[in-house]
């Protein structure tokens, strides 16, 4: 039982440093997002934490599901791996975007991330049905992220 509880706390730790990291790259992002001409369709600055928020939550209680009945060796290695790799693309991502203000390569980091996101859905969901089904909120809401990056980049050639 303490295995478990530290393992889940070791799970959750890890994906919030990564997002810790991401938002360090964020810092500015409320008053540059302010600044960028958006589509219609863009939701609100103040939407992105609360949703982040629970998606990361996701996140590791996922990596944490397939820890504990898998262990870090044998079948999940693999998918622990995918995991800890998509933490660290998205953690780019928010440097990519908002730090540095490259539209193109945060597109490019995103098209990267979207497809370990679903290698690692698929991973998971193969080690512990409720952790994949747990992915795909972040799944869908990278595939949004995505169409909104690329359009945020099109209608701002001079600032990113």
């Amino acid at each position: 039982m303490l295995r478990q509880g530290i393992g889940l706390l070791a799970w959750l730790a890890v994906t919030f440093i990564a997002a810790a990291i991401g938002a360090w790259g964020s810092m500015t992002a409320p008053s540059f997002y302010q600044s960028l001409a958006l589509p219609s369709w863009a939701p609100p600055a103040s939407v992105f934490g609360p949703v982040w928020s629970v998606l990361y939550l996701l996140m590791g209680l996922a990596a944490w599901l397939v820890w504990r009945n898998q262990g870090w060796f044998g079948t999940a290695r693999v998918a622990l791996s995918l995991y800890l790799s998509q933490l660290v693309v998205n953690a780019l991502w928010s440097w990519a975007f908002f730090a540095w203000h490259q539209g193109g390569l945060a597109l490019l980091v995103i098209a990267i991330l979207w497809c370990l996101v679903l290698l690692t859905l698929i991973s998971f969901w193969r080690l512990n049905k409720l952790a994949g089904a747990f992915l795909v909120p972040y799944l869908a809401w990278i595939s949004f992220a995505a169409f909104l990056n690329f359009t945020v980049w099109q209608m701002n050639p001079n600032l990113l």
